[in-house]
């Protein structure tokens, strides 16, 4: 159950829309995200297609555990926090080594073998999950 203060805090109504337009598009382009990454990971697990090379996975995994895991929870504290100021910096700098992750796997592996289906699910994971962030910060910060 949510406090009073809680539910002011995140703008949260009694009648639709219930939540702010920002908490819409995180919901809306983190969809389109998760689609996209189960459908790359589908594309996979098809053993006609390409499995990924163990320094691949690692860099993925390099990006999600050290860039989307911290950046999850420092938003998820600066959403609730009374001074979301405090994390502006540590999710400043976890936003620049996630997207320094992202672009080297897009650039080191993806460019050169990715055909365009495969292309598709990575841009509608890497934009969606884009798009729904720079919400969530929007409404975090704006």
């Amino acid at each position: 159950m949510l406090t009073p203060g809680l539910a002011q805090r995140l703008h949260l109504q009694a009648a639709f829309p219930f939540v702010p337009w920002q908490f819409w598009v995180v919901l809306l382009a983190g969809a389109g995200a998760t689609y996209g990454g189960v459908a790359d990971w589908r594309y996979h697990r098809n053993p006609l297609h390409l499995k990924l090379p163990a320094k691949e996975r690692d860099a993925e995994a390099l990006a999600l555990g050290a860039g989307g895991v911290p950046m999850f929870g420092l938003m998820w504290l600066a959403m609730l926090s009374a001074q979301p100021a405090r994390y502006l910096v540590p999710i400043v700098v976890v936003l620049i080594y996630t997207v320094v992750a992202i672009c080297y796997d897009e650039f080191v592996f993806h460019r050169k073998r990715c055909g365009p289906e495969e292309t598709r699910y990575h841009r509608l994971l890497v934009f969606g999950n884009g798009l729904a962030w720079l919400a969530w910060f929007h409404f975090i910060y704006g």
